[in-house]
């Protein structure tokens, strides 16, 4: 057979260049160690839970909590926004209309029918987020654990807010003004901004584990 043409400038056969063979010294094997070794001698500390419990961080994303207008009446409209904000589809709104001899919210309508599946929630914010009255708000609670199913299905009841001093438990008449516009001003939220918030409270009867705050009031 006759030889093939060589080709210009390529008259060597390719050759791979040697691959570098690691090398084990002391140096390196106490470089690769050193953060473990130092962890070692480290002083261990563990938290005491659940016989001690310790406060989470300011803005950490615990139960939610339906809050109230300083009046008592609720601040949550039915408008299903958070409902459909939920990525994880853990939460269910029905929403009713008011009416002269019952009303529950300033608005037209109100949640009628609202539940939280915390077998789905992630708790990323996202419903306080879309809430356009600031009713859902996240608390620091985080004691969720159950061994049935069934009651990590939170309802209204156990979400709403207890009634603070000087609020109404609803149904009644609106009492900070004529129209829904008056319970959005600075002066009738005025009350809200004293003392403790209203998440810091828990109808399930137990305190809630550090300081709650309401998570959604940086809106404005």
């Amino acid at each position: 057979m006759a030889d093939l043409p060589a080709v210009p400038g390529n008259n060597t056969p390719d050759a791979s260049p040697p691959m570098h063979q690691p090398t084990t010294n002391a140096l390196g094997f106490a470089k690769g160690f050193g953060l473990t070794f130092a962890t070692m001698f480290k002083k261990v500390y563990t938290e005491q839970y659940p016989f001690d419990f310790y406060p989470t961080k300011a803005r950490y994303h615990g139960r939610h909590v339906l809050n109230r207008h300083p009046d008592g009446l609720e601040k949550c409209v039915g408008c299903e926004l958070c409902a459909w904000a939920c990525p994880a589809d853990a939460i269910y709104v029905e929403g009713a209309d008011n009416t002269a001899e019952e009303r529950y919210s300033p608005g037209e309508r109100y949640g009628a029918i609202y539940q939280i599946n915390y077998l789905r929630c992630i708790f990323c914010g996202l419903c306080i987020e879309a809430c356009p009255t600031r009713s859902l708000t996240m608390s620091n609670e985080y004691e969720l654990a159950l061994d049935n199913r069934e009651e990590l299905i939170y309802t209204k009841e156990q979400l709403m807010a207890p009634l603070l001093p000087g609020m109404e438990a609803p149904p009644h008449p609106m009492r900070l003004g004529d129209s829904e516009k008056d319970y959005y001003t600075v002066e009738s939220q005025a009350p809200l901004q004293q003392g403790a918030a209203q998440s810091t409270a828990n109808v399930a009867g137990k305190p809630i584990t550090g300081h709650a705050i309401e998570v959604g009031r940086h809106h404005g």
